[in-house]
This record gives structure tokens, sequence and C-alpha cells, in this order.
């Protein structure tokens, strides 16, 4: 009986989170039709997810209209023109220098799936190397150090940055897509051996 229901739960599981993801990246996407005038909608014949339509391809229509000459152009005078409005400007500035980290095809946000010592000396867990600490902050320490983002489990979007000695890091011979795997897993998803 028990076997049973334990079947049924790893059948359904992952299919209800994942609906549940959908659902929720799909009816916040509709929002985006609050923009549009009521008297434009006809709200009995309005489809689910025509808001998700809408804003899919008014992220692509910005996207091709920004990616030519007079596009760039425009963007660049709108962020000239936010960078001037002194609380948008460090929201704005900070925002986009993570995305655009997280987004670019030359982007390297997370470069290596290191081991470190956390949350104690006498514990493992993997991280991410994202660079070099600041020279402000490299002045103050006594010998070569990293940065490394070390992600929650389940949920890696959040997280903790931490410098660590480079001497205290392991480097893994694990792909950054394989890591995020086994650590969103809790470790039931393991990385297959490399036969190089």
């Amino acid at each position: 009986m028990r076997k049973y229901f334990v079947t049924g739960l790893l059948v359904l599981v992952p299919l209800a989170i994942t609906a549940w993801v959908l659902h929720l990246v799909i009816s916040t996407m509709d929002q985006s039709l609050l923009l549009i005038p009521e008297r434009w909608l006809d709200k009995k014949h309005r489809p689910s997810g025509l808001g998700t339509i809408l804003t899919v391809l008014a992220v692509f229509l910005t996207g091709l209209l920004t990616n030519n000459l007079v596009g760039n152009f425009m963007v660049r005078q709108w962020e000239k023109l936010l960078h001037r409005i002194p609380v948008v400007s460090s929201l704005y500035g900070s925002v986009k220098q993570v995305s655009d980290t997280l987004f670019s095809d030359s982007g390297n946000a997370f470069r290596k799936a290191v081991l470190i010592p956390y949350p104690h000396a006498g514990s493992r867990t993997i991280a991410f190397l994202t660079g070099a600490p600041a020279v402000e902050v490299a002045k103050y320490l006594d010998e070569e150090h990293i940065s490394v983002y070390v992600p929650t489990t389940p949920n890696p979007t959040s997280g903790y940055f931490l410098m660590l000695p480079k001497k205290d890091v392991i480097e893994l011979d694990m792909s950054v897509d394989a890591a995020l795997k086994y650590i969103v897993s809790m470790g039931v998803v393991v990385p297959e051996q490399n036969l190089t």
C-alpha cells in the first residue's frame, strides 16, 4: 500500500509543481492586460493566456526595435534620463547590471561549480565562482580570495555571497547546469561522471 502511494507521489508531485509554476507565470503575465483600456476587451470572450501572449510579443518587439541603430540610441537616452533620478538611478543601475550579467550571451554569472567549506569548516557545499573581491575589499584581505555564490536548496535564486581564501576552494569537474540540478534536487539527482 505504502509503495503505491509513494510511487503515485513521485509521479504527481513534479506534475503538480510544474502546473503550479506555469499557472503562476501565466497569471502574472496576464496582468499586462490591465494596461489595455477595458472598453477594448470583451471579458466574456477573452481567452486565458492572452496577457501572456501579449507580454511575450511586447518583449520580442522591444528586442527587435532596440536591436538597430535608432532603437539603441533611444534606449541609451532613456537610460541617461533614469540615471538622473536619485532613487531610480541606483535601483535601475543595480538591476540592469545583474540582468546584463545573467542574460547576455557573453555574460558568465556563474563561471564554475566549486566545493567550499560551509556553513562551518567541517561541512562542504557546492557554490558557484563569480569572480574576485573588489579592489577596495581585497586590500584588507591577507591572502588571495575569490567570490562565490552559495545557492539555497531547493530555491537557488536565494543564497549567500561569500569571499573565501582561494586555497579553501576546490574546483569541480561539473558543469554549472549539472551542479544546479544537483542543488535543486537536494542531492537526489546525481550528475553523471565524465568518462573522458
